[in-house]
């Protein structure tokens, strides 16, 4: 039978937040329930909010989430009732042509529950990024829900479903940083400061993070920034480079998501070095204006990052793992705990830069 609970939608572009009874139907095949434990407030759930991704309203928002499968629909052989796992938005299909290239992080074909949860008079909603998890339990393909240590803190591995694995596997798994390189990343928000923990984890020996907002240069420092640079203060291709031997950063990453800081990570790398692009920009925004002999004669490469070029059954279950070692400090990254009514207000400080994250815990 299908269950009533509570959630979080967003009824139309740009209004406040509301609480609803949601249906979520029994598994089907190839589905799952899950019981969300916690789920953190990203930014991504803003621009659903704000009509920035699409406009099929409503949405049921939420979708950085850590919880326990309840049940499990015909076919499903991967998770059981009782697994703890970390939702993802990247459900591999195993058959597309990335997939059959041995890539499957680039998936063409990701999945998603088949079935709609509703609002109590029918209407479908359509959930942030396949999840839909500011509820307190939701419906998702099951391969969206990965297995990970039940020793884990929700809070702190739920956010391994969006924001920190997105900066971390820039660094990592896009960007390729390795011991000895010089990084730098511009923008340290929550995804720009989990490319900063990236980049420490795999070795660099300089990494430099660029920001206007000091205490989200002192925030960097405490993931492993080595150097920090207020863009408000300093220019800091300038300051990159002087931190550099005068060369620039091997990998360059940014986590804004505009044109002209694009343009400042494309100067600021070495010769034959990466730029890295995981700060998500609007439909209008371009690409800056480069002289062409400058992108010839500079070299190297300049890449986009979709999740972090991450593959969750893979990259979860070991980032997991570090944490529980303390090689990893993902509750740093999470600034409070929320209840479910208090979205909207989390909302308003993100924008203003006051958390990290806010983490709803059911």
């Amino acid at each position: 039978m299908s269950q009533e609970v509570r959630g979080v939608i967003a009824r139309g572009k740009g209004a406040p937040v509301e609480m609803a009874t949601i249906v979520v139907p029994d598994p089907g095949p190839g589905e799952a329930v899950v019981r969300v434990q916690a789920c953190g407030v990203c930014h991504t759930d803003l621009h659903y909010r704000e009509g920035g991704i699409n406009d099929d309203f409503p949405f049921l928002l939420g979708h950085e989430a850590a919880g326990i499968v309840e049940q499990v629909g015909a076919g499903v052989t991967d998770v059981e009732p009782g697994d703890f796992v970390v939702l993802n938005w990247r459900a591999v299909c195993g058959t597309c042509r990335a997939c059959r290239r041995g890539k499957p992080w680039y998936c063409f074909a990701t999945h998603n529950a088949t079935q709609k949860m509703t609002l109590t008079d029918g209407t479908e909603l359509s959930p942030a990024l396949g999840i839909g998890a500011f509820v307190e339990k939701t419906l998702v393909h099951a391969g969206q829900c990965t297995k990970v240590d039940p020793a884990a803190r929700p809070a702190a591995v739920g956010l391994l479903g969006c924001g920190v694995m997105a900066g971390l596997g820039a660094a990592v798994n896009t960007g390729g940083v390795t011991r000895g390189d010089s990084v730098a990343v511009i923008g340290c928000g929550g995804v720009g400061d989990g490319a900063v923990a990236g980049a420490a984890l795999a070795g660099a020996t300089t990494i430099i993070a660029v920001d206007t907002d000091p205490r989200k240069l002192e925030w960097a420092r405490g993931f492993g920034a080595t150097h920090t640079v207020n863009a408000r203060e300093t220019d800091p291709v300038e300051a990159i480079r002087e931190l550099t031997g005068g060369f620039g950063a091997d990998v360059v990453i940014e986590a804004v998501g505009r044109p002209e800081t694009w343009k400042q990570a494309f100067y600021a790398r070495d010769l034959a070095g990466t730029v890295v692009l995981v700060g998500v920009p609007t439909p209008e925004m371009k690409v800056p204006d480069l002289p062409l002999i400058d992108v010839f004669g500079r070299g190297g490469a300049l890449k986009s990052s979709w999740y972090g070029d991450c593959l969750p059954s893979r990259d979860f279950p070991m980032l997991t793992s570090l944490y529980l070692q303390g090689r990893l400090d993902l509750d740093a990254f999470v600034t409070e705990e929320i209840a479910l009514d208090q979205v909207e207000d989390a909302f308003g400080k993100m924008h203003h830069g006051d958390v990290l994250r806010s983490v709803v815990i059911f």
